[in-house]
């Protein structure tokens, strides 16, 4: 005796092959999900690389700036020096050197 909608062999088959389909499928989907985690995994590594290395460019440019302001700031420290120092007319020749270079410059490219 067949009953109706139950397949050939009987509920036990439908059953079984329906478990198999859900498995296949099932298995499917977590190697599909065990690749986006690999490729994850290595994209955050990558990521704290290239962060440690940014870290490390960071810390040269400020150790490079440090030396930079020191300099600028000898720099500045003889200028102040001397224009407090009885070389204060040695300053104005210099800085009236410099405008006048600097209006003859002004002068060359305002005729072209």
């Amino acid at each position: 005796m067949r009953r109706a909608g139950l397949g050939e062999g009987g509920p036990e088959n439908y059953v079984a092959s329906g478990y198999s389909a859900y498995e296949e499928e099932n298995e499917h989907l977590q190697e599909g999900l065990r690749a986006k985690v690999s490729a994850l995994k290595h994209l955050s590594i990558d990521i704290g690389t290239e962060v440690k290395y940014q870290k490390n460019m960071l810390d040269d440019m400020d150790s490079d700036f440090d030396s930079t302001g020191g300099l600028l700031g000898a720099t500045i420290g003889r200028v102040k020096q001397l224009s407090r120092g009885s070389q204060t007319k040695l300053l104005c020749y210099m800085l009236s050197f410099c405008f006048l270079v600097f209006t003859i410059l002004y002068w060359f490219i305002k005729l072209r």
